[in-house]
């Protein structure tokens, strides 16, 4: 008869196999026989392109040249650049593009991006709003690709597929957009990513200024009021990996702080279709705020049992794991981020900022505003 630690042990071990192999497998199957098919036409309703940004003089004039080089009617086309407390370079840069068509809103109070947003909403005049960081260059045809879907009258908010040029982020984005292609086929992603994210303008409904993850919380209330969030696969937003592995921890950290932020505040996702609330308990509930708490746990618990013959090889397995994730760590500081050892590296080290985001969380320590690294 198993004892009360086994069965912790073999619960704990199945929620973990479950959200990062058992989901994905389980959603490929229902992307590829159960899809559910998007209305797409080449439409071009009037778009307003949104960058909110904050001291970003380093590469606000290499993404402004971007979008004045879109695939995209210069007549449907509306670029605004919100600033946040910028007080570097950022605000004569833009005001230098006024003749070009670049509208500018800045308020020196820094605030966060939620409350930029909020802002500058009621002042656009698109009907489809695409929100775009500062330090994200979009492929040509972007625009007419993500407004293609608004087409479909069911289709709320449409994600662009977010690639990053390298380092553990990169590895990451690649097993993220699987998912995210996956979930729209199905029903809606969960969640889009703020480097390339459009929604229909009357739908915006203004956020707490407070709020940490705004592309994600904005697209997942779509979703709990029933509308689908689509997945755009040619509309393509890169930027560069972090800079450096302390970049990397405050940015996975602060994101995790605004998950468990989100989580609280979206208090599920209900909804008259049949899969989003198990896509987004899987994919985000278990992922974001329950395995990174497991792993330690379960780890724990095999030490304990290690006397036990059955236990004793997943142990050393265990070990072996984490041991491989220290070598990983060194040869990231090698500047070596490839590799199987990298990528165990990275699954820990992006599990460990969980928890420290989670701590951000529970103290109120994580601002709304960020300090940047580049």
């Amino acid at each position: 008869m198993l004892s009360l630690l086994q069965v912790l042990f073999w619960l704990t071990a199945g929620v973990i196999f479950y959200t990062f192999l058992g989901y994905p497998l389980l959603i490929g199957l229902l992307a590829r026989y159960v899809r559910r098919p998007v209305r797409r036409a080449p439409i071009t309703p009037r778009v307003t392109l949104l960058i909110p940004a904050y001291n970003e003089a380093s590469v606000i004039a290499r993404k402004l040249e971007n979008c004045l080089t879109l695939d995209y009617p210069s007549d449907r086309l509306e670029i605004v650049v919100v600033s946040d407390g910028s007080d570097d370079e950022t605000v004569d840069i833009v005001a230098g593009y006024a003749d070009r068509g670049v509208r500018l809103y800045h308020k020196p109070q820094r605030q966060g991006k939620a409350a930029a947003i909020n802002r500058v909403m009621p002042l656009v005049s698109g009907d489809i709003v695409v929100f775009s960081d500062a330090n994200t260059m979009l492929n040509s045809g972007g625009l007419r690709a993500l407004v293609r879907n608004f087409a479909d009258p069911t289709v709320g908010a449409v994600a662009g597929e977010k690639r990053v040029l390298g380092g553990g982020e990169g590895l990451y984005w690649r097993y993220e957009s699987y998912l995210k292609r996956c979930d729209s086929a199905v029903s809606s992603v969960m969640g889009a990513a703020g480097e390339l994210f459009a929604i229909r303008r009357s739908l915006f409904e203004p956020l707490p200024p407070d709020t940490l993850l705004d592309d994600f919380v904005l697209s997942m209330q779509l979703v709990k009021a029933g509308w689908r969030v689509v997945y755009e696969t040619e509309a393509v937003a890169r930027e560069e990996a972090s800079s450096s592995l302390a970049a990397e921890w405050q940015r996975r950290a602060r994101n995790a702080a605004g998950g468990f932020q989100a989580i609280r505040r979206l208090s599920g996702v209900p909804s008259k279709r049949r899969w989003p609330a198990w896509q987004y308990y899987s994919h985000r509930v278990l992922r974001w705020a329950v395995t990174p708490f497991l792993l330690p746990m379960i780890y724990g618990l095999n030490l304990l049992l290690s006397g036990l013959s059955l236990y004793r090889p997943l142990f050393l397995a265990q070990t072996a794991f984490y041991v491989a994730a220290l070598l990983g760590y060194g040869l990231a500081r090698w500047g070596v981020e490839s590799g199987p050892l990298y990528a165990v590296f990275y699954f820990c080290f992006a599990n460990a900022a969980a928890l420290a985001g989670f701590w951000r969380y529970i103290t109120g320590s994580q601002p709304v505003t960020w300090a940047k690294v580049r």
